[in-house]
């Protein structure tokens, strides 16, 4: 069992927090964990990109090879596309709708979601408002996690766990936003209400 995956965003997003707890959770699982980072211009609103490989045995590289990736998991449109070309043909791509709009000729939203949503297996979730809903705008990074568990190697359960885990020194009420927040994400990906 392997499994291949691209986070991507823009600095401030959150993507190395979602980078840890899908890694947390895998070796919560007994699982093998790889990670490679490139964090660009992340200060300056810039490209941040997360190579994450989880296997049953050693990884042999961090990086995830060109036409590999089981999953693409973005923050931002735009940054899902900058990277399709590591997507496999049966593979995954999850992404937030809403745009980051660093760049001055960021380009039309709704052509971005069409070719988006063309993919076989896209997943296109409105992670704002699903954050709000779950009483955290700042949550949409782990609303991105539970749109993304139905294609990750280990179960809900071990991923709210390590969410409570990693939220453990924050207030409660955090704690419990943060899982909703998941919880909102994988119910929004599945196309169901909770």
């Amino acid at each position: 069992m392997k499994t291949d995956i691209i986070l991507a965003g823009v600095g401030g997003q959150g993507v190395l927090s979602v980078a840890a707890i899908i890694a947390n959770a895998a070796a919560a699982s007994s699982l093998w964990v790889r990670q490679g980072e490139v964090h660009g211009m992340a200060q300056r609103g810039g490209a941040v990109l997360a190579h994450l490989r989880i296997s049953d045995s050693v990884p042999l590289s961090d990086l995830v090879p060109k036409g590999a990736a089981d999953l693409i998991l973005s923050m931002e449109p735009l940054e899902s596309l900058r990277y399709a070309a590591w997507l496999s043909p049966q593979g995954a791509l999850v992404t937030a709708a809403e745009p980051l709009v660093n760049i001055p000729d960021y380009p039309d939203i709704a052509g971005l979601l069409k070719t988006i949503a063309a993919f076989p297996k896209a997943r296109i979730v409105e992670a704002a408002a699903i954050a709000k809903e779950a009483g955290s705008a700042k949550s949409v990074n782990m609303v991105m996690v539970g749109a993304a568990s139905p294609f990750l190697p280990v179960t809900s359960e071990i991923l709210l766990q390590t969410i409570a885990e990693m939220f453990a020194g924050k207030a409660p009420a955090v704690t419990a936003a943060n899982k909703k927040a998941f919880t909102l994400g994988r119910n929004a990906a599945a196309g169901r209400k909770e």
